[in-house]
């Protein structure tokens, strides 16, 4: 049988011829054209190897061949990158997941655990009453030495005559100093909370406080009769602790009106200037000095309440723990007052 050469592929075997190249290898290659590009990145059925490759020795590529791996579609288009729009096996990768903290609101915590107080069955507010309990103690403790320090100095003007002489007559001087600075460091220990708060500079300042508050006090009981003193004394302890009781048990929240104790004490102190004006100008009036006396011992017992119930606490208003100094000083200053009043309500001084 004789040979007969390969048919050729052309328009008279009823095959399109195919294309002639549109480039070369020194040809730059078309922009590509990324609307024909079909999806998944194949190339058609019956497309060609890479442009400009050459087929099979004798002729192009069989009829519904797919071009070799890595080559391109149909000249001019591309394959669009691997899309999202399945996920599994055979498959494009799934995209990196993307994490996200959602803020918590405000007095919540992530941690189921976070501001518990307290040990597994304890209760939740024991520590803080635990704090409060030690904080009321140490502050009525530093009342307690700041009172004796002034009633013994109170004891030591009244019943030792040379000191009660010498304070009345040449000591006056002193009185002024002490004066001055009771003023000072009440200020100091008041507008500073880093004097008051700052171990052992509040302590310090506390004491400078109280032994010039004593000499005044002392100063001031030398010049009244020594058993007004001792009943203006033990009628004194009696009403502040009274009033502290009061204030611990009742539900009336004091510290809510502190308006009113403001509006109360300017009432005070403008009462104060008009009884002194009256004073030098016709003398002294017995009436009005008892009717200021009377006040301010009403105004200062409700300071009391107000005070004592800022340091025992679950009010409105409270002091933290660290103001311990500020709140002996403000049921000092409280206790001191409520006595002088008393003191010229019930005694005539010399």
């Amino acid at each position: 049988m004789a040979y007969q050469p390969p048919p050729r592929y052309g328009n008279a075997q009823g095959y399109p011829s195919a294309p002639a190249p549109a480039f070369g290898y020194n040809q730059g290659a078309p922009q590509p054209n990324y609307g024909q590009g079909q999806p998944g990145g194949f190339s058609q059925p019956g497309g060609y190897g890479q442009p400009g490759g050459f087929g099979q020795p004798g002729g192009y590529g069989q009829p519904g061949g797919f071009g070799q791996p890595g080559g391109y579609g149909q000249p001019g288009g591309f394959s669009q990158p691997a899309g999202y729009a399945k996920y599994g096996k055979g498959g494009p990768a799934q995209p990196p997941a993307i994490y996200t903290v959602m803020p918590r609101p405000m007095g919540q915590t992530n941690r189921p655990d976070e501001g518990a107080v307290g040990a597994p069955g304890m209760g939740a507010s024991f520590a803080d009453k635990a704090i409060r309990r030690a904080f009321i103690r140490k502050v009525y403790l530093i009342l307690t030495a700041q009172l004796s320090v002034t009633f013994g100095f109170i004891a030591m003007f009244i019943f030792v005559e040379p000191i009660k002489h010498w304070v009345r007559t040449d000591g006056m001087w002193l009185y002024t100093m002490a004066y001055f600075t009771f003023l000072g460091t009440y200020i100091a220990l008041v507008c500073c909370p880093s004097v008051r708060t700052n171990f052992p500079g509040n302590f310090i300042c506390l004491l400078v406080f109280t032994l010039a508050l004593s000499f005044l006090v002392g100063t001031i009981s030398s010049f009244h009769d020594t058993n007004i003193v001792l009943l203006a004394a033990g009628i004194t302890a009696a009403v502040c602790l009274s009033i502290t009781i009061f204030a611990i048990q009742t539900k009336i929240d004091f510290t809510m009106y502190s308006g009113c104790l403001f509006v109360l004490m300017m009432v005070l102190i403008l009462f104060g200037f008009a009884c002194s004006i009256t004073f030098y100008i016709w003398g002294y009036n017995r009436i009005m000095d008892s009717v200021y006396a009377g006040f301010g011992a009403l105004v200062f017992s409700l300071f009391l309440v107000y005070d004592t119930q800022k340091i025992v606490g679950e009010r409105k208003h409270q002091l933290s723990p660290e103001e311990y100094i500020s709140g002996a000083l403000h049921l000092y200053v409280d206790v001191i007052m409520i006595f002088l009043m008393l003191l010229s309500l019930m005694g005539k001084n010399k």
